[in-house]
């Protein structure tokens, strides 16, 4: 069974642009095995944002592009009252069957799931979508719009929304949480009550990107990914340990790149680049360069690695699974 809406049965063109009203279309679905849960109910929202460069992000310019991209809330029946939600972020890739499978997870055990797409109202293009079409930090501040949006909603509880992201909505999963970044875009008086990035690339230096919010930040890798390789993430998270901030990387051996996907796989890109050992930091203008070279990243750095790879790790991903239920159960202080 298809577990994602059809857009044209429920009457939007794919590229959402004419979404106009909060709840466009409302289905219910099988999400989860649980008998007491079998279903959920599906909404789709319209999320007004804008199309940033990375530069333009990181000076707080706000006059952007508009863009109008969408959102999928599902929202497990038979739950009373106000209850608490995850906002999904997708990769490159865009959304794809690890994104719903952790989605009938977090409904199964009570919590709401807000799958934030960020592509098809851009008309970006099918595959793997480049930074310099759709950027994570423009993908960022659609996190922040989709915040707002659930906290507005009259049964999610503003204090107890989380975000999640895999890859490229890993790193937007990961840099909400910057103070920096949340005072120029996000919404006031609202915050992410934890952030949990799977497999992000940890390798560029903002500026004050040790000032991270008081929240909890559980970063989930695979030790032999290739693709975002896990070392700057382990001193990423080493700067701010020292600083007291609630971080914790939890590392997955023998895991690659994308080792939630379900099944048991590893799939091999011989001409894809991989981030290697390179370094990039912010400078002034909202410029991000190779460290080693002082200009903008390209492929053919040296610190670059050619050849990637992703793989399916059950072991892992169920692994995966325990944790995020254990930590959102005790978190959002769900009943067991």
């Amino acid at each position: 069974m298809n577990y994602f809406i059809n857009y044209r049965r429920c009457g939007l063109n794919e590229r959402v642009r004419n979404a106009v009203v909060a709840f466009l279309c409302v289905m219910v679905l099988p999400t989860a095995v649980n008998a007491e849960r079998l279903v959920s109910r599906i909404e789709l929202h319209p999320i007004q944002t804008m199309t940033l460069t990375s530069a333009q992000f990181l000076n707080g310019d706000k006059h952007g592009p508009p863009a109008t991209i969408a959102g999928e809330l599902r929202i497990p029946l038979g739950v009373e009252g106000r209850i608490p939600a995850v906002v999904l972020v997708h990769g490159a890739g865009g959304i794809t069957v690890n994104i719903d499978l952790w989605a009938r997870e977090l409904n199964e055990i009570g919590i709401a799931v807000f799958i934030l797409d960020c592509f098809t109202g851009r008309d970006a293009g099918e595959g793997l979508v480049s930074e310099s079409s759709v950027n994570f930090l423009t993908m960022l501040l659609d996190a922040y719009k989709a915040l707002e949006i659930l906290a507005n909603h009259p049964r999610m509880d503003p204090s107890r929304i989380a975000i999640m992201g895999f890859s490229r909505g890993g790193r937007v999963a990961m840099y909400a949480s910057l103070k920096r970044f949340h005072h120029m875009y996000g919404p006031a008086g609202l915050e992410y009550a934890a952030y949990l990035p799977f497999y992000p690339a940890c390798w560029a230096t903002y500026v004050d990107d040790e000032k991270v919010s008081e929240r909890p930040i559980r970063i989930f890798h695979g030790m032999a990914d290739n693709w975002t390789p896990i070392e700057p993430c382990r001193k990423y998270v080493e700067r701010l340990r020292k600083l007291g901030k609630d971080v914790q990387l939890i590392e997955y051996s023998g895991a690659y790149h994308a080792f939630d996907v379900p099944g048991e796989f590893i799939k091999q890109y011989p001409e894809a680049t991989g981030l290697g050992t390179c370094e990039l930091e912010e400078r002034s203008g909202g410029l991000v360069v190779n460290r080693a070279t002082g200009e903008p990243w390209k492929p053919s750095d040296t610190c670059a690695a050619k050849g990637t790879t992703i793989g399916g790790n059950p072991q892992a991903r169920a692994e995966a699974i325990k944790s995020v239920r254990e930590f959102l159960t005790a978190t959002f202080k769900l009943n067991p």
